[in-house]
């Protein structure tokens, strides 16, 4: 397949991108910046530029552009970012394949476990209501978007978790947990959905040529408290987990930030992708830890 990724010079881009070659793909890339070569093709998602020529013959289109959730505070313009950036790269491409004489026959886009909200005591599956909260909203704004392509292109929304990766969410923990002053997150109770970086790729690759539609929860297989996976790192590196940050505390220092992506209970099912035949290569939060400490 000819695959046109927005985003791959991200975490997951660069990590899709090694994949698909490694499987015999090609992978071209939409840049911001003067292409370096015939695998690049210039975008602005800003003014709803791009290249249709390679929309028109590519078979597949994946879509990770967005600003990152990881810049600490969100101030009410970095939250207005957070969305028009999502909600601009989508529409961009959406709008770009219904105007070209052959669409991509499939787009994924990216999409976040955020649009559960906090639900602490439920199993969280793609046919689960909509939560509360800034990313929930945000997460079907950009899900709206992506649901605009034409009817023959198949669209595919990553309702993705926690990336286990040095550079992903947990890159700020790392220090904290060398310093000996890692501990429980609020409760340290509450569910935090996770995926293996390099399995997060891998279900993309998977996602493109099957048959599933809408929106696909990419977690890992077992389920993990932010406790678990705290401490599984603290183990890993051999550091003591004992200093709690207590919940209010947390939310008065990074508000919406603090409440959707580290105090939110989402006990969220892959059971939906792995009905399809995808097999997790890291099945536990330790194995991801495990893996990713080796990989650098």
């Amino acid at each position: 397949m000819e695959v046109l990724i927005a985003g791959a010079s991200g975490l997951i881009g660069t990590e899709l991108t090694r994949q698909l070659e490694e499987a015999g793909h090609t992978a071209l890339r939409l840049v911001r910046r003067e292409p370096r070569g015939a695998a690049e093709f210039r975008w602005d998602p800003g003014i709803m530029r791009v290249d249709i020529g390679v929309i028109g013959r590519v078979d597949a289109v994946v879509n990770l552009s967005g600003a990152s959730l990881n810049r600490l505070p969100w101030t009410p313009g970095y939250r207005r970012t957070i969305l028009e950036s999502r909600v601009h790269a989508t529409r961009t491409l959406t709008d770009a394949m219904r105007r070209v004489s052959s669409a991509p026959a499939v787009l994924v886009n990216a999409s976040a476990v955020g649009y559960y909200g906090n639900r602490p005591g439920e199993e969280l599956t793609e046919n689960s209501a909509m939560g509360a909260g800034f990313l929930a909203k945000v997460v079907k704004i950009w899900e709206r978007e992506a649901s605009l392509a034409l009817a023959s292109t198949r669209v595919v929304s990553l309702r993705t978790g926690i990336a286990i990766a040095r550079s992903g969410a947990l890159a700020p923990l790392l220090p904290v947990t060398k310093l000996g002053l890692a501990g429980p997150l609020g409760s340290g109770r509450q569910h935090w959905p996770w995926i293996s970086l390099h399995d997060e790729a891998a279900a993309i690759v998977h996602l493109l040529t099957s048959t599933l539609a809408g929106p696909v929860n990419l977690v890992g297989p077992t389920p993990a408290t932010a406790n678990d996976v705290m401490k599984a790192l603290a183990d890993a590196l051999h550091r003591p987990f004992l200093l709690p940050v207590p919940g209010p505390l947390i939310t008065l220092a990074l508000q919406d930030a603090g409440r959707d992506l580290l105090l939110a209970d989402q006990r969220v099912s892959s059971a939906h992708l792995q009905a399809d035949g995808f097999q997790f290569t890291h099945r536990t939060v330790r194995d991801a830890i495990t893996w990713m400490l080796a990989e650098s």
